[in-house]
């Protein structure tokens, strides 16, 4: 059993809230099965990529949308009456609907995704705005003007 208690985090810091959420959620996410499988790459810095094995799946009955920092991702077949009359002796490609949550960081936003072979590709880049991004502070060196006209004068 792995649970963490995040209680004293509560009492002494403020807005750290989330962040534990966050470890919550993805503890509870860790047991569940992973259909269909996928991969997170990092390409650069600020951009990764997401490829999901989708095999048997239509790009008419795949789902992508995003809402407030969560990437939401979720394949509904649509059935159709010749499946059911369908008699196998081993059934092993899997043909079920599924629904992935992925959490995204501030500024993250999805700019391409594609279907090729059987594989979903979505693009995603971190924007960060030029206000929230570092910048150097220039240091002016003023020069007293009394000390320069005394040490002038002796």
């Amino acid at each position: 059993m792995r649970t963490f208690d995040f209680s004293p985090l509560y009492r002494s810091a403020i807005g750290f809230d989330r962040l534990a959420q966050l470890i919550a959620e993805a503890q509870r996410s860790e047991n569940d099965i992973s259909y269909p499988p996928y991969n997170i790459e990092l390409i650069s810095e600020d951009k990764y990529k997401i490829v999901m094995a989708v095999a048997g799946f239509d790009e008419s009955e795949l789902h992508i949308e995003t809402e407030q920092q969560k990437l939401k991702i979720r394949g509904r077949q649509v059935k159709d009456t010749e499946e059911k009359s369908r008699n196998y002796l081993h059934q092993g490609i899997a043909a079920r609907d599924f629904e992935h949550t992925f959490q995204l960081a501030d500024h993250v936003k999805v700019t391409n995704a594609s279907l090729n072979k059987g594989l979903l590709t979505i693009e995603l880049v971190r924007e960060v705005p030029e206000a929230l991004k570092p910048r150097k502070i220039d240091i002016k060196v003023e020069k007293e003007p009394k000390l320069l006209e005394e040490r002038q004068a002796a």
